[in-house]
Formats: C-alpha cells, sequence, structure tokens
C-alpha cells in the first residue's frame, strides 16, 4: 500500500509525504514515516496496526517526521511488543534527538543502523540495501522472496505409485521409501523452482547505476521522480530523478511495473506519468491509499488497484489475500 507519495511543503489533507506499507501474509513492513502516516493509516482499511518494525530510507524530515507521533500512540495505548527501526548510519543520534520529543515508551525501542549491502534474512525472503545516489547517509531496499519448489506432478506420482500421505513431503523438499523398497525424490514429481517476488524501494536518489542493478528483473520498482524532465537541471542540483530518468532505468532493469512516488507539488501526477509512459509504458504514479497487488511471477503482472485501502464507512472488508504486498 502507497500511504503517502509527496514531497513535503504545502499537500492537501488527501496527499500525504512518503510512506509505503508492505503486507505479506500477516507481516506489515513500513517503509519511511513523514508527517501524517499515522493519520493517512487510520483512514485506511488497514488501521494503526501493531507495527514490528520501520524502515527509514535517509533522514530528511519528509521521510521521518510522523514517527515519533506514532510511537508516542503505541505507548498512550499500552504497547508491550518491541519494535525495531532500521536506518542507514545515524539512526542512533537521530532518536537521541527525538527522544525529547515522544519521550519514556511503554514497549522496548530497537534501533538497527544498516550499511549498503547489509542483508535481513526473514522467513522466506530477504531485505538486502544498497545505496541509492542522494548525497547523504541513505540505503535503498529490496525485498526478495525465496524460489519456491515447482509444481507437483500428480500424475508422475501416481504413476510412481506415491501415496497421498507422502506428497507433502516430497513438496517440502524429502525423498519418501515406498513399500516395495523405492525412493523417490522430489525431483521425480516436482517442476523447476517458481521465483518469488522482487519488490525494489529506491528512495530518493538521482539516476544510479547501483540502483539499477538492484532493481533488476523486479516485479515492481518504486522510484521517485520529483521531477519532469524540463527541470532536470534542477533534479541533477538536488540529486532527485526526473519521471523519464526513472523510466529508463526501470526499462533497463527490466522491471514488470514501475510505481513513481516523492512527486513535486507543483504536479497532479497525470503529466508525471505521461512523460514516463513515452519509455516505460508499464507506469503508474499511485495516490495516497492505492495498493499494488504483486502475485507470484507465474499469476500475472502486478496491478495497481486505485483506493484499494480506502475505507469506505459503508463497505464490508474484503478477505485479504495473502500474495497482496504494497
Amino acid at each position: 500500500m502507497l500511504a503517502g507519495r509527496r514531497r513535503r511543503g504545502s499537500e492537501p489533507i488527501h496527499r500525504a509525504p512518503s510512506a509505503l506499507l508492505v503486507r505479506r501474509g500477516s507481516e506489515r513492513l513500513l517503509f519511511d514515516c513523514a508527517e501524517g502516516t499515522q493519520r493517512q493509516m487510520l483512514r485506511s482499511t488497514v488501521g494503526l496496526v501493531e507495527l514490528r518494525e520501520v524502515f527509514l530510507t535517509h533522514y530528511h524530515a519528509d521521510h521521518y517526521l510522523g514517527l515519533p507521533g506514532m510511537l508516542k500512540t503505541f505507548a498512550l495505548r499500552g504497547r508491550e511488543i518491541d519494535l525495531t527501526v532500521y536506518g542507514p548510519p545515524g539512526l542512533v543520534d537521530l532518536f537521541a534527538a527525538l527522544k525529547r520529543i515522544f519521550g519514556k515508551l511503554t514497549y522496548r525501542l530497537r534501533l538497527q543502523e544498516l550499511e549498503a549491502g547489509d542483508v535481513l534474512e526473514r522467513d522466506g525472503y530477504t531485505l538486502a540495501t544498497f545505496a541509492p545516489a542522494h548525497g547523504v547517509s541513505a540505503i535503498g531496499y529490496s525485498f526478495l522472496e525465496a524460489p519456491r519448489p515447482g509444481r507437483f506432478d500428480v500424475e508422475t506420482a501416481d504413476a510412481l505409485g506415491v501415496e497421498p500421505p507422502s506428497r507433502g513431503l516430497l513438496q517440502r523438499g524429502e525423498s519418501v521409501e515406498l513399500a516395495d523398497g523405492r525412493v523417490v525424490t522430489p525431483d521425480a514429481v516436482l517442476g523447476p523452482p517458481r521465483p518469488g517476488r522482487k519488490l525494489v524501494l529506491a528512495g530518493d536518489t538521482a539516476p544510479s547505476p547501483i540502483v539499477l542493478e538492484a532493481a533488476r528483473e523486479a516485479q515492481v520498482l518504486v522510484h521517485e521522480a520529483t521531477f519532469l524532465d524540463e527541470e532536470r537541471d534542477r533534479a541533477r542540483e538536488t540529486a532527485h530523478s526526473t519521471a523519464l530518468e526513472a523510466a529508463e532505468l526501470a526499462r533497463d532493469a527490466e522491471v514488470s511495473l514501475l510505481a513513481l512516488t516523492h512527486l513535486s507539488n507543483r504536479y497532479f501526477g497525470p503529466e508525471v506519468a505521461r512523460e514516463a509512459r513515452t519509455i516505460f509504458p508499464d507506469t503508474v504514479v499511485p495516490k495516497d491509499f492505492d495498493v499494488i497487488d504483486v502475485p507470484f511471477p507465474e499469476r500475472g503482472s502486478p496491478e495497481l488497484v486505485k483506493g484499494g485501502a480506502r475505507h469506505r464507512r459503508d463497505d464490508v472488508p474484503e478477505p485479504e489475500r495473502e500474495e497482496a504486498v504494497p
């Protein structure tokens, strides 16, 4: 879910600054937490969930200013579950200053500084960091799921005489011994491994070969487009990107979908999408509460669901699909 997509400035209430929530099964991972993030989460179908982890890309105010208030809200609700905040070097110093704002908490707050190239191993996926080109201490994040077992060949299993109770073992990568002493290995009944999903969050960055390599063959690349190409010189001065530059990077990285965020408040969105699509047609410019559904690669392409996380008073929430992320 894209909770916010604007740079900080004179945003109206329906356009919040940078924050993005990744949903994978029961997990909720928040990337950046700009001013207004807590409010927008409360207005969404997600609600202000008990986040376990928050990941910051850098320490410009439009990417973390909503965090002190959120931490305090959790404490006022009597939260007891630990919360971990990750970010590039400088995180500990930042929170030494912020502590005067949010004060004493009812839960343990862990801080973990990450360098470019660090990898966080998780159950079924990894989060790898890389260095965007923003002129300050900053990291981007690459979310990559582990390959999944290939499709189970029922006909082959029947022909080999594998009974149904043993098939789950084969799908988990274990060999099974049949009643006649034959041993059936997983590769005899499973197709080629199926790739997991890949999502890359570049953060604020000028065009960068490092970002390009990190984004290669991602299902979704979330990349900034602070300016249009007519402001390319301004983008260079501020270590940001234009929509055209982001599209060129997406094309060269062979991503499936490009999601442009961090727009200057001088733009409305459609003109940014039009410019990018001249280079990379599979480009979207999400608004607050939009969702990007990322199915497994063999099930189709990522899809923008407009207003997919917007809370509607008369709506009955639909059951959540496990594969829905951002």
